[in-house]
């Protein structure tokens, strides 16, 4: 609207302010797939960041003020109209991945990963399953946090010494029906994935802890995974 996202932001839960005037332009025709809400994923208390698609690139928005001042930085997913970025997660300020893919075809799942923030991004090797990203989730689940919103315990690589903090699940769908998709898991932030045998049709994926995960999807299903 008016050429930006209009985003809003509370600080106490119950009232609400645009900060519009604080986001880049879009581009044109860039948007946010809704992806079960994961297009959108923060960290702490002040980092934030938006996966776009739709336009001729696939951006990351982002912030590391809780949304005084954003930054728009490109990434290497395919976009078009039906394509782009879909699912953005981060296991820590810095650490982050990104999945998406292109609706119209069943051989564009992508993912990407980041070491700074959002600012620059890495392809992934080719996740082993057809359709788009539509979600995707680190297996570390919740860790505890000191007075800045950040992990504690990290060492000199930027890792927080938990088994599964580089443990990625990702859930895809495939066109024309969006009802089939399959699902991988990689240890290593997608260098290496292996299939979920027999896990198909579910639209989002998310972790409590390396033993309380969730699939959702068609129909109602929910299905557990553990680690």
């Amino acid at each position: 609207m008016n050429g930006v996202f209009p985003d809003i932001r509370t600080t106490n839960g119950s009232t609400w302010h645009s900060i519009a005037g604080n986001m880049p332009p879009a581009l044109a025709g860039e948007a946010s797939f809704s992806s079960s809400g994961t297009c959108i994923a923060t960290q702490g208390w002040q980092d934030a960041w938006i996966a776009t698609g739709g336009s001729s690139i696939a951006r990351i928005l982002a912030t590391r003020d809780g949304g005084d001042t954003w930054n728009a930085y490109d990434t290497p997913l395919v976009s078009n109209p039906n394509a782009g970025g879909f699912s953005v997660a981060f296991r820590d300020p810095w650490h982050g991945i990104v999945g998406g893919g292109d609706l119209t075809g069943n051989s564009a799942a992508q993912a990407a990963t980041s070491e700074n923030g959002g600012q620059t991004w890495t392809l992934t090797t080719k996740p082993p399953i057809p359709g788009a990203i539509f979600g995707l989730a680190y297996v570390s689940g919740l860790e505890h946090e000191n007075d800045w919103g950040h992990r504690d315990n990290w060492d000199n690589h930027g890792h927080s010494g938990h088994e599964h903090d580089r443990s990625v699940v990702i859930t895809t769908e495939t066109q024309p029906n969006f009802t089939s998709g399959e699902a991988a898991w990689s240890p290593d932030e997608g260098q290496t994935w292996f299939k979920l045998p027999e896990v198909s049709g579910y639209w989002a994926v998310a972790f409590a802890s390396p033993k309380a995960g969730w699939f959702v999807g068609n129909n109602g299903k929910i299905l557990k995974i553990s680690f």
